[in-house]
């Protein structure tokens, strides 16, 4: 069967590079032929651009551009050795349309036909970005009689703002299959009306730790706590200091930037270092959604701290579903309860009856088209 999926794959963020690998890895051993269509929208396009111009009061002439651009290139430059890390995973592992995409109404006059189109995963229904309010990512562009569907879309938050309502239950209620990754994305579901939608996995969960090894080919051998921080997060850094005491552990971290306190940084490693540094980590501290899942997918200890953006419930639900709400921890934690190792027993066995689940999503949409009852679990 002939496949096209559509996600945020370009967006210079690991985790959005290694969900969107991981359908595509997932559907290709499913003996399906599959491409990722390589959607570019202006908004998603601006990354690693030497002389874009962030602040329109920097616009007025030439001469305060040239005093911004002076200022903000040679801080961008050190930046461009990470977008090639980034792109070479891209180039190794993603199979991407050979044609890109520039706007949903582009989508619709040149995109060749497939069989299915699915969208997902990640904050690709997110309306405080504006992915969220692109008709692309809900498959408007999708000609009549073609199978559409969702695998693991997200909203990211506890509800969407009510002037969006109108425009992305319109989008969903056309297509044949419709799957989020949290249970908040349920509850949004059904407060539009929506009855027949099912929660599955993030798509990295669908592969094993062996096709992750695949990627993950780096190998560290020091003890270290791994720390990823989107928000320059002070309890993060509290709690990374006071365990690389306790257990003798050193600190790496993986930002782009921010962190200072680490003793090795990766700020320009490309998605498959990630992968190896979680796999080889003593101990995992974030704020991402991610990090929680690969954390899981190697049964490691971790710790998950909230961000200051409204996106907390992936983070959230996902532990709260597997029995680990412990690990997400907050300004009044007890050190001692983070140093008590992870039993993933219980979590083991709910996670793989999720994947069946979400496989058996896929599967369904896939050779019948359509999913419109619920599957039990979600009743």
């Amino acid at each position: 069967m002939k496949i096209y999926t559509i996600t945020c794959h370009g967006a210079y963020n690991h985790g959005a590079s290694l969900q969107a690998f991981a359908l595509l890895r997932y559907l290709t051993q499913c003996s399906h032929d599959v491409e990722i269509i390589d959607y570019k929208p202006a908004y998603l396009s601006n990354h690693y651009k030497l002389f874009r111009i962030n602040n329109p009061k920097w616009e007025k002439n030439l001469l305060t551009k040239l005093f911004y651009l002076g200022i903000k290139v040679p801080l961008r430059i050190p930046g461009l050795k990470r977008k090639r890390a980034f792109d070479q995973f891209t180039a190794s592992y993603l199979t991407v349309t050979k044609s890109q995409y520039r706007s949903n109404e582009e989508l619709k006059n040149k995109l060749p036909e497939r069989d299915v189109y699915l969208c997902g995963s990640d904050q690709i229904w997110n309306g405080l970005y504006q992915n969220g309010k692109d008709p692309a990512f809900y498959l408007d562009f999708v000609p009549k009689g073609k199978t559409k569907a969702s695998f693991a879309a997200s909203f990211a938050t506890e509800e969407i703002a009510a002037d969006l309502i109108p425009f992305v239950q319109k989008r969903i209620k056309r297509l044949d299959g419709i799957s989020v990754r949290e249970k908040s994305g349920i509850s949004i579901l059904n407060r539009m009306g929506i009855y027949n939608g099912k929660q599955v996995v993030d798509p990295a969960l669908l592969l094993t730790r062996r096709d992750w090894n695949e990627i993950g080919k780096k190998q560290f051998h020091d003890k270290y706590i791994l720390v990823y921080d989107f928000d320059n997060n002070q309890l993060i850094k509290e709690i990374a200091v006071k365990i690389s005491k306790e257990k003798n552990l050193k600190i790496y971290s993986i930002n782009p930037g921010k962190v200072n306190y680490a003793d090795k940084y990766f700020r320009y490693a490309g998605p498959d270092v990630f992968i190896s540094l979680v796999r080889d980590a003593a101990f995992i501290i974030s704020n991402s959604f991610h990090a929680a899942v690969f954390s899981v997918l190697y049964q490691k200890d971790f710790a998950i701290v909230n961000r200051r953006e409204s996106i907390n419930t992936r983070m959230r639900d996902f532990l709260e579903d597997l029995k680990l709400e412990s690990r997400l921890v907050h300004p009044c934690y007890k050190m001692k309860d983070l140093l008590n190792p992870i039993d993933y027993k219980e979590s083991e066995l709910i996670l793989n009856g999720k994947i069946a689940q979400s496989k058996l999503y896929l599967d369904i949409v896939l050779h019948s088209g359509e999913v419109r009852e619920p599957l039990s679990e979600n009743r």
